[in-house]
């Protein structure tokens, strides 16, 4: 979707964009309106044909924004999934068989865990989303987090901080509880379309092993391929159905930018960005800088030009807010 357009979608559906609608959001649309009204608007009747099942995540509209270090949040994953975050991403440590969430092992406490910090809030939101209703036949629904967009999967970057070949098992046990759901986005080799989407895409990236993915012919995971290596033999096969997404370090490709990015580094990240597209893969760039803001907004902007397949923020809510493309 062109960003444009974006902006216009995003912009129609800010006053619903977070997991409750706010009171004092409900009076200010109340203004002017008759004093009757006025209490509908408040449903100060108590009616309950106002909510619906799955509307915890009502109004928000998903959005190609990637929440680089989402951990970091004041509550990680839900404070991305208010404003549309369509990726968040989980630094993971491997202790006496626990996997820790933290950028490095002094930030880590026995509290926050991937089981705890999105396993189990990334459940809580499915089950609201996918309800047991009289009205759904069968097997029951494999809808999204998102209650606007509920065929959008949500893609989890988890990544492997500790030795790869000996975190990663541990990941991939820890995935149990969305397996046996039916929630996670699957690959079967032997079928004619071999990657069925599911709610939840798991995207293995840092130390996660190539080898322990890309050899299996049914899985329900997938790997980050290192962007700027594409075309370097190791790589030079990979496509989609083994890593949607491809990423890199900006600063280490581009160094720092002061205003704009150049022609040179423009070319350059042209190439890239079509080298991986021409496989079927996302392109992604973290560590894009962050200062001055002016700055910032020029590097999200050429990325997005560029046709990146996620917007890789730190600052999520401004990313959502799109002032950026003014």
């Amino acid at each position: 979707m062109h960003p444009a357009s974006w902006k216009t979608t995003l912009l129609s559906t800010l006053g619903l964009s977070t997991l409750m609608v706010p009171l004092a959001s409900l009076v200010a649309h109340a203004e002017g309106a008759s004093h009757a009204l006025q209490n509908i608007l408040l449903n100060t009747h108590g009616s309950e044909g106002y909510g619906y099942p799955t509307d915890f995540t009502q109004g928000i509209m998903p959005v190609p924004i990637h929440s680089h270090n989402d951990y970091w949040r004041p509550v990680p994953f839900y404070t991305a999934l208010s404003v549309g975050c369509a990726s968040v991403e989980a630094d993971v440590w491997l202790f006496n068989g626990t996997l820790y969430v933290g950028h490095e092992e002094s930030a880590l406490s026995a509290d926050r865990t991937l089981q705890s910090l999105y396993i189990n809030p990334i459940l809580d939101t499915l089950r609201r989303e996918n309800p047991t209703t009289p009205f759904v036949d069968g097997g029951g629904t494999r809808n999204g987090v998102f209650d606007t967009v509920s065929q959008q999967t949500l893609y989890l970057l988890i990544d492997v901080k500790t030795d790869g070949p000996t975190t990663w098992p541990s990941v991939v046990r820890a995935l149990e509880p969305l397996r046996t759901l039916s929630y996670l986005t699957t690959y079967n080799a032997s079928l004619p379309s071999p990657v069925t989407n599911g709610p939840i895409t798991i995207i293995g990236t840092g130390n996660t092993p190539l080898s322990q993915i890309a050899p299996l012919k049914i899985r329900d995971y997938f790997f980050d391929a290192p962007l700027a290596e594409l075309e370097n033999e190791e790589y030079k096969n990979l496509t989609g159905v083994v890593a949607p997404m491809a990423s890199t370090n900006f600063m280490e490709v581009f160094g720092w930018v002061r205003g704009a990015m150049n022609e040179t580094q423009i070319k350059v990240l042209g190439e890239q960005v079509k080298v991986a597209r021409e496989r079927g893969i996302m392109a992604r760039y973290w560590n894009t800088p962050w200062w001055p803001k002016g700055t910032r907004n020029s590097v999200w902007r050429t990325l997005w030009e560029a046709g990146v397949g996620l917007l890789s923020v730190d600052e999520v809510e401004e990313a959502v807010r799109m002032d950026w493309w003014e």
